[in-house]
């Protein structure tokens, strides 16, 4: 499954590199774009565990920026 959550309060393109990195890491996740110019998040990983994977990533954002967010719905 692929799926774009829009971030909010990404503050750099380093801190995104950084993030990328981290959940590239995660298990399952197949592919991880995040975008500081358009504050966005492309996410592809296992459809069975999407919702779970989302959530390591979530967290792994909050690890390397604590202020940013990403909008999940």
């Amino acid at each position: 499954m692929k799926k774009t959550f829009r971030m909010i309060d990404l503050d750099c393109a380093n801190c995104a590199a950084k993030m990328e990195q981290a959940i590239g890491k995660l298990e399952g996740v197949t592919a991880v774009n995040i975008s500081f110019m358009t504050q966005k998040m492309t996410l592809e990983a296992d459809d069975e565990r999407f919702d779970e994977i989302v959530a390591q990533a979530v967290k792994a954002c909050k690890k390397v920026e604590p202020d940013c967010q990403v909008v999940v719905k």
